[in-house]
């Protein structure tokens, strides 16, 4: 891997269902290391996971399971209803989960794909990226996916996309664009690997033979 493709680092996000994390791993399939922000938000909520104690210690034990881990639910109810809340959770879990970001960046070899929700709220995330990759679609595409993968009710599924960054807002900041809408998945997959060739300058790797 040449040193201009060494230093290369991309920032991913979109809305919740637009199918950013599997344009993700598209990406890391073609080469790149995936640093995924909302995996690290879920090792450091585990029981036992670094932010614990201090969610503990802000929220009390309502917010924790019986298993020791953030009860997801009762934290997203709580936001959902309080700002500060979200406020205080976020002081809380944004700092740890940009320190563990970094770490992983700084151990991959090659091109970092930073998969980030919040990018483009945080002026700190896109300043650690070259370009910025926006996976797109409607809002009606949003729902219609979260409901089938998750059960949630499609109220609560527009008030978690309410608390997001816009549609305008995301492809405002954007280097690329995928509108992932009507996509079969062959066709997401040759955008994405056009999108690494023009970025990256080389050709995606070839598949192993007999694929």
């Amino acid at each position: 891997m040449n040193a201009v493709r060494r230093r290369w680092r991309v920032g991913l996000t979109g809305g919740i269902g637009s199918g950013k994390s599997t344009v993700g791993g598209m990406l890391q399939d073609l080469g790149a290391t995936l640093v995924d922000t909302d995996a690290i938000a879920h090792t450091i909520t585990a029981a036992g996971g670094a932010a614990m104690p201090a969610l503990r210690e802000t929220f009390g034990d309502m917010v924790v399971g019986q298993d020791g881990a953030l009860d997801r639910a009762q934290m997203r109810a709580l936001v959902f209803a309080n700002p500060d809340a979200k406020r205080r959770l976020e002081a809380i879990l944004h700092p740890l989960i940009g320190h563990i970001a970094q770490q992983q960046a700084e151990a991959a070899p090659g091109v970092v794909v930073f998969d980030v929700p919040l990018l483009a709220e945080s002026s700190a995330w896109r300043a650690r990226c070259d370009r910025l990759l926006v996976v797109d679609c409607s809002v009606a595409v949003q729902i219609e996916r979260v409901v089938a993968r998750s059960g949630w009710a499609e109220s609560q599924v527009r008030h978690v996309i309410a608390q997001q960054a816009s549609r305008e807002r995301r492809r405002a900041i954007a280097d690329a664009m995928i509108h992932n809408e009507g996509l079969s998945l062959a066709s997401l997959q040759s955008q994405v690997a056009n999108l690494w060739q023009h970025w990256l300058g080389v050709p995606p790797p070839e598949p192993p033979p007999g694929l």
